[in-house]
């Protein structure tokens, strides 16, 4: 037996705000907003994992330990770059170097990475 990855948990300042930025980049729907604390996401599909952004008291202040990476879907790389930038992402350097693959913020400053390959 084996556990199953159902639920990824991130904090959050603006629940509602962020989850909206993360909709908008996976193309996932809002399933669960009946509060002002949590707000969650899930696969048009309804397959794992969704994601809770659950309000915090406290802003970031370091790296993340874990983050998200997506790939294109449908489009090259730059291309998915620019809609994401449109969407409210930064750029971001966290010592990477020159690589395949673009480090990015989300609004509230949690990094995620861009990758090449078009899925």
């Amino acid at each position: 037996m084996a556990s199953k990855f159902t639920e990824l948990v991130i904090d959050a300042a603006e629940p509602r705000q962020i989850a909206q930025f993360w909709a908008a980049v996976l193309g996932y729907r809002v399933t669960d907003d009946s509060n002002d604390n949590d707000v969650e996401l899930q696969a048009p599909d309804g397959s794992p994992p969704s994601l809770l952004f659950t309000r915090v008291p406290e802003g970031k202040s370091v790296k993340n330990r874990l983050h998200i990476d997506v790939n294109p879907s449908g489009q090259d790389q730059q291309a998915e770059l620019q809609r994401l930038i449109e969407l409210g992402a930064r750029h971001v350097d966290i010592g990477q170097g020159e690589q395949t693959w673009f480090v990015l913020a989300d609004p509230e400053g949690n990094e995620f990475c861009l990758l090449r390959t078009t899925v």
